[in-house]
C-alpha cells in the first residue's frame, strides 16, 4: 500500500497541493515584521503538509494550530522513560496521544462523510481503498494508527532537512544564484516569477543542479544518525562474529563522514554530485540518507519532492537574511537542527508578495 501512496502518479497529484502550502507559508513568513524561528516554522509547515496534502483533512487553521501543539507535545515525550507518574514526560505523552487521536478521529469521520469536490486520491484514500481491495475494511483505530504513522514519517526529518536547506542557501549565496540560473534556463523562472504551469513532476526531475543541492544537504546534514536491523544470519565483520538474532545499528552520519568517495567531506559542495564527478555513484552504501537495502525509507521520493519544491519557491519568490550575527551551532538530537532554531528575516520580492493570500486555504479546501 505504501508503494501506491508514494508512487509517481501519487506524487504528481500531491505536487500542486504541496506548492500551495509552501507558497502560503512563505508569504506568511515574508509578511512577519520580525525574524522567524525557521526550525519551529518548518515543523509547522511539514505538519500542515501532512494534514492538508497527505491526509486531505479540511481542518480550520485555528484548530490545526491547536492540533500541532498537541502533536509537538506527543513527539517531545514519545521517547520518555515509561514511568507512569503524575507530571512525568510519559504521562504527558500519553495524554497528548489521547487528545491527538480524538482530533484525528473527528477529522477522519468528516472526511469519510464528505467526499465531494476531490480531484485527487490522497494517502489516506489509498490506505482505505487498499483495505477494501484486500477484503478488509479498516477499523477506526487502524485508520488513526495509519494516519499518525504518516504524519510522523512526514514531520520531523523533513522539517530538519528544510531548515538545513535554508541555512545552506544563506551561507552560500552563489549556490542560490546558480539555482536561479537553472530555473531561468529551464523556463520556470521569468522576470522574478514562476511561470504558470511550469512546475510539473517531470520538469522538477529535470533540474540537475537542484537535485545536487538537495543531495548535498542530505549528505552533510542527514536528519537521523542511523538505523537498526536484526541479524538474520550469523556473519563476520572485520574479524568479529555477529550472531543471528542480535540487533545492530548502522550509522548514516559516520558513513557519510568516512566514505572514501567523498572529497573534502566537511565542505558544502553540490557539484560533487554533478555529471563530471558523481561521487554518490561509486559503491552501493557510501551515500544513504534514507537508509539502505530493502528497508530503505519508503517516503524518500516525497521528502525530496517537498525539499525541491521548497528550494524552488525560496529561489523564486523570497529574499531572506540571517537575523543573528553568527550562524548557530548544530545539535544532532533528536534530529539535526540549529540550537536556536535559526533566526531568519524573510522579505517578499515586492509589495504584492508581502500580502498573505487568505484564499489559499479555500483553494486547498476545494481540491482536497
Amino acid at each position: 500500500v505504501f508503494s501506491k501512496i508514494f508512487s509517481h502518479e501519487a506524487l504528481e497529484s500531491y505536487l500542486p497541493k504541496i506548492q500551495l502550502v509552501i507558497k502560503d507559508t512563505l508569504r506568511a513568513w515574508s509578511s512577519n515584521p520580525e525574524s522567524i524561528n525557521v526550525y519551529h516554522e518548518a515543523q509547522k509547515l511539514t505538519f500542515r503538509m501532512a494534514i492538508r496534502v497527505l491526509l486531505g483533512f479540511r481542518i480550520p487553521d485555528e484548530e490545526l494550530g491547536r492540533l500541532f501543539e498537541v502533536y509537538q507535545q506527543f513527539v517531545e515525550n514519545v521517547f520518555s522513560l515509561p514511568m507512569d507518574l503524575p507530571f512525568s514526560g510519559y504521562r504527558r505523552g500519553i495524554r497528548a496521544r489521547e487528545t491527538l487521536q480524538k482530533g484525528l478521529e473527528k477529522a477522519i469521520q468528516e472526511k469519510l462523510q464528505n467526499t465531494q469536490g476531490k480531484d485527487y486520491a490522497d494517502a489516506l484514500d489509498i490506505l482505505i481503498e487498499s483495505g477494501k481491495e484486500h477484503g478488509k475494511e479498516l477499523t477506526m483505530q487502524e485508520l488513526k494508527d495509519g494516519t499518525l504513522e504518516l504524519i510522523f514519517a512526514a514531520y520531523a526529518t523533513t522539517a530538519s532537512a528544510s531548515t538545513s536547506l535554508i541555512m545552506q542557501l544563506l551561507k552560500h549565496p552563489r549556490v542560490l544564484e546558480k539555482l536561479r540560473e537553472e530555473l531561468r534556463s529551464k523556463g520556470i523562472l521569468h522576470n522574478g516569477c514562476i511561470c504558470e504551469g511550469s512546475l510539473r513532476l517531470d520538469n522538477i526531475n529535470s533540474l540537475h543542479y537542484l537535485d545536487c543541492v538537495i543531495k548535498e544537504v542530505l549528505r552533510l546534514f542527514t536528519p537521523i544518525s542511523g538505523g537498526y536491523r536484526t541479524v538474520l544470519q550469523t556473519f563476520e565483520l572485520d574479524g568479529f562474529q555477529i550472531p543471528k538474532g542480535w540487533s545492530v545499528m548502522y550509522s548514516i552520519r559516520d558513513t557519510h563522514d568516512t566514505a572514501p568517495v567523498f572529497k573534502d567531506v566537511d565542505v558544502f559542495d553540490p557539484d560533487r554530485f554533478g555529471q563530471g564527478r558523481s561521487e554518490d555513484k561509486d559503491g552501493r552504501f557510501h551515500y544513504l540518507p534514507f537508509g539502505g537495502g530493502v528497508r530503505t525509507c519508503l517516503g524518500k521520493h516525497l521528502a525530496k519532492l517537498f525539499l525541491k519544491a521548497l528550494a524552488i519557491e525560496l529561489a523564486s519568490t523570497s529574499r531572506f537574511e540571517l537575523a543573528t550575527r553568527t550562524f548557530p551551532k548544530i545539535t544532532l538530537v533528536p534530529v539535526v537542527h540549529p540550537v536556536d532554531g535559526l533566526k531568519v528575516k524573510f522579505f517578499g520580492l515586492d509589495s504584492n508578495q508581502n500580502e498573505i493570500l487568505t484564499g489559499t486555504d479555500a483553494m486547498l479546501g476545494a481540491t482536497v
